[in-house]
């Protein structure tokens, strides 16, 4: 089975501009997410997904600087742009390609022990459609994964209106009725950790992780772990609330 990770990456955010690109200790935030994937060794390829907006340039040549393939499209329309990739940027070998893991650029602290976990249980489920550590979410918020077959991706590209094309994948989960779903959970709960990058206070406790774990990758058993260990770190993004569905 081939996996291809796709990074949905770009430099507009309402609540955090340009959060992407921002330099977190020895390299940007994307280059974190693209270490963290490459790390786990577990994809045949990976390719970044950002708009064909002006400002999104600035994530393209940091693709190049990377090494890592780019495929430019709508802004809004995410799904168009995941599809898109696999055409665009995999023509050749596009029919070969299974299934896809997406990833988010706004999560730099993603553990590559869970995404080979991830893709353990995806191949080992023949005809599943959908695969994610959030349907019963344990893990810290910015630490989870999500795998979709392409047939799937395709389906839900004819039939996605409205938010579902924005978040690529929520068409698949919120249908179990068309589509063979399932979720994992890694416990212990965690649930309550917050280590995704959407507003200041979650830059300053992501700082502050970089800060005391240097440019390194930190399992999430070790992350959570610590932020148990320093409530005042925890406390940093504490009142941040992550936005319905619906309203992201």
């Amino acid at each position: 089975m081939r996996i291809v990770g796709i990074v949905q990456a770009r430099m507009g955010s309402e609540r955090l501009p340009g959060k992407v690109l921002r330099p977190l200790g020895e390299r940007s935030v994307l280059a974190w997410v693209i270490r963290a994937a490459r790390t786990a060794g577990c994809l045949d390829d990976l390719i970044v997904a950002t708009s064909d907006r002006p400002e999104d340039a600035a994530v393209a040549a940091e693709c190049a600087t990377l090494g890592v393939r780019v495929f430019r499209g709508p802004a809004e329309d995410v799904l168009t742009r995941f599809v898109g990739a696999l055409s665009g940027v995999l023509p050749a070998q596009s029919r070969g390609v299974d299934a896809v893991m997406r990833f988010n650029a706004d999560c730099p602290l993603l553990d590559p022990d869970v995404i080979r976990t991830a893709v353990r249980h995806f191949t080992a489920s023949p005809g599943l459609d959908y695969l994610s550590t959030s349907l019963h979410r344990v893990l810290p918020l910015g630490t989870d994964v999500e795998i979709v077959s392409v047939d799937a991706l395709r389906r839900a590209d004819r039939l996605a209106t409205g938010f579902h094309r924005t978040h690529v994948t929520s068409y698949v989960y919120t249908h179990p009725e068309d589509f063979t779903v399932t979720g994992i959970a890694l416990p212990p709960d965690r649930s309550g950790l917050r280590v995704t990058l959407d507003t200041i206070e979650d830059w300053r406790l992501i700082e502050a992780v970089v800060a005391h774990f240097g440019d390194r990758i930190i399992g999430v058993r070790e992350l959570s772990a610590w932020l148990d260990a320093n409530p005042d770190v925890r406390a940093l993004n504490g009142e941040v609330r992550q936005k319905a569905l619906a309203d992201r």
